[in-house]
């Protein structure tokens, strides 16, 4: 059960919210979530205040002026100022996965949601079918914290009720959240027909079954281009270079496609990113992961208005269930090729996903998330004062 938490004494409209992950120019998509959750909770008009607490795995300097201070792992002097900074704060939102904090699985963000007197939304990025005894026990201790809890999907909510130690209404679904991209001008630079995987690049991401599927197609469809963008994830980076992609280079040299798939690993503003995005025929998800309950990606694909064809992880299955995608299980590279081939030389088919997927995008994007957040942190703030 959620602990009692002192409330501040504000009686006016204005909320003040920290938002506790990582972010910008952290180069993650929990930085990017919270970066974008920032913006869609302090919209213009809304009244409400949004700071940023951010989680570093070394100091760096900071300039931007939302941020009110920095947890830097091993530093006790800046876990302190940290508390410190969020004792004026209305509200708490955290976001958690079990990489971005101190301590083996995070667990010293147990430290934080102890200590904190604001009451505390906990946004869960990654809810385990089979969690470690650790994983559970940071998990669990961050639900019994929290006065709302947050997930992005219905199965990451069914998932989270079965198997932790969580009261079902508390748990409340929100979607991940993207700004709608169907309008705007189109790469002229590309080729086509385009099927595009983009985010951080590491193993774990299935681009060889993407490109053991472009090889699949080569004689049926010679002119498909496969471009993955993304730089590798810097964690991935630091513990092995870039051998994930030169493994993937070398893929598609034997495989003979090496002139059908581009390797785009430069930086990518969010308007260069929408435009390669909104110039692809069907986005591809590879996943080898069958745990996913929350993909940014898929959310913005589908803001797009693009086909997908996406493995059988849990957020696909339930945001390509009525007709936006394609699914197909995980490793199966012919039935990954069919699916692509389905969309790319079938323009009435690839017309009708992207039409269902336009309709799917509605509820997901960011001003609907914001009204969202808005409402389960006053719905926090008020069970806390009556507690």
């Amino acid at each position: 059960m959620a602990r009692a938490h002192a409330v501040g004494s504000r009686t006016g409209h204005t909320r003040s919210v920290a938002l506790v992950g990582t972010y910008p120019p952290t180069a993650c998509g929990i930085a990017t979530f919270t970066h974008n959750l920032a913006a869609a909770i302090a919209t213009a008009g809304s009244r409400w205040e949004v700071k940023v607490l951010r989680v570093l795995e070394h100091p760096e300097p900071e300039h931007a002026p939302e941020v009110v201070g920095h947890w830097v792992a091993g530093n006790h002097a800046s876990f302190s100022r940290s508390l410190g900074a969020l004792e004026s704060f209305d509200a708490v939102v955290l976001q958690h996965e079990y990489g971005i904090f101190p301590g083996a699985d995070g667990e010293q963000v147990l430290t934080l949601v102890d200590a904190l007197e604001a009451p505390l939304v906990a946004v869960v990025h990654t809810v385990l079918l089979e969690p470690s005894p650790r994983q559970m026990m940071v998990l669990g201790g961050v639900l019994d914290a929290a006065a709302v809890a947050v997930v992005q999907s219905r199965a990451a909510r069914d998932r989270l009720v079965a198997g932790y130690p969580v009261d079902p209404a508390r748990v409340v679904v929100v979607p991940h959240g993207a700004c709608e991209n169907l309008r705007g001008p189109l790469r002229t630079d590309v080729p086509h027909p385009l099927v595009l995987t983009w985010g951080l690049l590491g193993p774990g991401k299935g681009i060889e079954h993407g490109i053991a599927a472009l090889a699949e197609l080569k004689s049926r469809l010679p002119g498909a281009t496969y471009i993955v963008a993304g730089q590798t994830h810097p964690k991935i980076h630091a513990a092995q270079g870039e051998a994930y992609r030169s493994s993937l280079r070398e893929l598609a040299r034997q495989l003979g496609v090496a002139h059908q798939v581009r390797f785009d690993d430069g930086y990518r503003d969010t308007a260069s990113l929408q435009a390669l995005v909104r110039s692809a025929d069907v986005v591809l998800l590879p996943y080898d992961s069958r745990d996913q309950v929350s993909s940014g990606v898929l959310v913005e694909a589908l803001a797009a208005g693009r086909p997908v064809v996406a493995t059988r992880f849990p957020h696909a299955e339930e945001l390509l269930c009525d007709g936006a995608g394609i699914l197909v299980d995980h490793r199966d590279v012919v039935a990954m090729a069919a699916a692509l081939e389905a969309v790319l030389a079938r323009p009435e088919r690839a017309r009708a996903m992207a039409s269902a997927a336009r309709h799917a995008a509605r509820p997901l994007l960011w001003p609907a998330v914001g009204i969202a957040y808005r409402r389960l942190i006053d719905r926090a703030r008020r069970e806390a004062m009556v507690a």
